[in-house]
């Protein structure tokens, strides 16, 4: 089963393609990215480029579902309702293409990757890197997060 996992922004959006067969131990990371836009640009153009990135991820890895970190902030309206907006045109996208869509908190995905919801970064990161093979050394946070929303999925569907 190979998924589609986000980690939505729409300035850095964490993009990561997770496989997983019957008897295969850990998840394989087939691809991952921090996909970023310039604040130069108007927000219309950003969500359209955000699209055409997760339109060609999509087409080229063939996934049967997206996993999508749900959208939760505490104080700034702005940048929320842009993370929105890209979170919509990403769900549109995968549904476009029928894939199954589950979505998942920061608590959700924190207990899944180290088995503590209020886990720090640090210990997510850390368990990312034990959990799944990665073909290449991850650094962006954005990424990392990406995959552990792709490892949540796995913990908690049943394909």
């Amino acid at each position: 089963m190979i998924i589609l996992s986000i980690d939505p922004g729409y300035e850095r959006i964490g993009v990561a393609v997770l496989e997983k067969n019957q008897g295969d131990r850990k998840e394989k990371v087939l691809y991952s990215n921090c996909f970023k836009t310039s604040s130069k640009l108007p927000l219309a153009e950003r969500i359209f480029l955000i699209g055409k990135e997760i339109e060609d991820v999509i087409k080229k890895y063939s996934p049967k579902a997206l996993s999508i970190e749900k959208l939760y902030f505490e104080n700034n309206a702005k940048t929320a309702m842009g993370v929105a907006e890209a979170r919509g045109v990403i769900i549109y996208i995968a549904k476009s293409f029928e894939l199954s869509v589950f979505e998942y908190t920061p608590l959700q995905i924190k207990s899944a990757v180290t088995g503590y919801g209020k886990a720090d970064k640090g210990a997510v990161h850390m368990m990312v890197h034990k959990l799944v093979e990665l073909p290449k050394e991850v650094k962006q946070d954005d990424e990392i997060d990406a995959i552990a929303v792709g490892i949540t999925c796995f913990a908690c569907e049943r394909f």
